[in-house]
């Protein structure tokens, strides 16, 4: 090998030390990620494809969280913060997603070393390499990551970075209704009277749900809090009924434990279950939906229920069946993925729904995050694939871990510490309660 052949892999080398860290949404884990990276001296600029941060956040800002505020602040945000004014809320008391973003999201985007470098109503629409596309080795690690992204004009650039954090969650990539995982059959029929999760029932989504029949799809805890503020709206508006639609014999992932350290959680899954309990809201269970109809009375869902095929009508259908990362944009990345929740495969094992489904994790960091994509890492709930369990604690260690790495200090990353509230019980593919974390 010559020296003309070196020179340029030198200089492709200097130009990415010179190059931000791309960070993808700017959500509490997104915003972390760059607080982590201010601290650090790393330059970064954060994509945020909604109008506002956190704009997630704030679709489902009626929804109070299950984790008081001493668990749903950033180490390194909070000093960033802190450094101005800022004081931590009430820390054993749990706050909504609206107040989440007032008293902490919006404040910690407004700090300059944060808010220089937020770019609002931009979308990323695709991840590569510069000049490169997936099958290419050579040189690989040596070159720049070009973020494909689309503003809210319709303008679409390539942009330079030394590395990509994916932050940009699953909110907007709803499971389908149909148990197959594929689009339901007839989706496009009934699209109109299908919700997306965590409507706001007793709010700006009244009129949808008020002296209607609504069908509330999914197992976890975003149908809980549905079904609950529709059993409220049912109590103020004569005619409004409720169907509770599961896949299995019974939702276990909202099953109350007397010993969950979150008691919001623990007192959720008791609501309901004295709301099934009274009669205020019913369940149809063992319902495998195949096919959505429209008829003249609102929609029909069409499944298998005990070796039948049956039919349940209703006015307005919830879906509240999960969320799923969306990896289309990551085409042209090498990922290292678990064929089964979709999340990177060291993390898998431990937060996989068939083997449990508590949101207790054993600490993890960048080691368990890395993929082939030098320089690559998906974080918070988007590193989850499709299980359900992750809390925002988890995300910003994952965070301080990937950042320190990118920071070159391999001991810090690498001292990963996590101390989650114990969930009591969880549930097993054995479907006994059991605990298994």
């Amino acid at each position: 090998m010559t020296l003309l052949d070196l020179t340029p892999r030198a200089a492709e080398a200097d130009r990415l030390s010179t190059l931000p860290v791309a960070i993808i949404g700017a959500g509490p884990i997104g915003l972390a990620a760059a607080a982590n990276l201010v601290e650090r001296g790393i330059d970064f600029i954060v994509f945020e494809a909604g109008a506002e941060v956190a704009a997630s956040v704030r679709s489902w800002g009626h929804t109070r969280l299950f984790s008081p505020w001493k668990h749903l602040v950033d180490p390194a945000s909070r000093r960033l913060l802190e450094e101005r004014g800022w004081e931590l809320p009430d820390p054993e008391r749990a706050p909504n997603g609206a107040e989440l973003v007032e008293k902490y999201a919006a404040p910690l985007a407004e700090v300059d070393e944060i808010a220089s470098r937020v770019r609002l109503g931009v979308e990323v629409i695709g991840v590569t390499r510069e000049g490169m596309d997936r099958t290419r080795t050579r040189s690989r690690a040596a070159t720049p990551f070009a973020v494909r992204i689309r503003t809210a004009y319709g303008e679409v650039e390539d942009v330079p970075a030394r590395a990509v954090i994916d932050a940009s969650g699953t909110y907007l990539s709803p499971n389908p209704l149909s148990s197959s995982g594929l689009e339901l059959l007839g989706m496009a029929e009934i699209a109109d009277a299908v919700t997306p999760a965590l409507p706001d029932v007793l709010g700006r989504d009244r009129a949808t749900f008020a002296g209607r029949h609504t069908t509330v799809v999914g197992a976890g805890h975003s149908a809980a809090n549905t079904l609950l503020a529709l059993a409220e709206l049912a109590r103020q508006e004569p005619g409004t009924t409720i169907t509770w639609l599961i896949r299995n014999a019974q939702a276990v992932r909202v099953s109350s434990s007397a010993d969950d350290e979150l008691a919001d959680r623990a007192r959720l899954g008791s609501r309901v279950d004295r709301a099934v309990a009274d009669g205020r809201i019913a369940v149809l269970d063992g319902f495998e939906i195949i096919r959505g109809r429209r008829r003249a009375a609102g929609v029909e869902l069409v499944g298998h229920r005990r070796g039948e095929v049956v039919a349940h009508a209703t006015d307005v259908v919830v879906n509240a069946t999960g969320f799923r990362p969306n990896l289309d944009m990551l085409r042209e990345i090498r990922l290292d993925l678990d064929e089964i929740v979709e999340a990177p495969r060291r993390l898998a094992p431990l937060i996989d729904p068939n083997v449990h489904s508590c949101g207790t994790v054993e600490p993890h960091g960048f080691r368990e995050l890395t993929h082939p994509e030098q320089g690559f890492f998906v974080v918070g709930m988007k590193s989850y694939g499709r299980a359900p369990t992750f809390l925002l604690a988890t995300g910003y260690e994952q965070v301080r871990s990937v950042t320190a790495w990118l920071a070159g200090d391999a001991a810090s990353a690498s001292n990963v510490e996590l101390v989650l509230p114990a969930t009591g019980v969880c549930s097993t593919d054995a479907g006994n309660g059991g605990g298994c974390c």
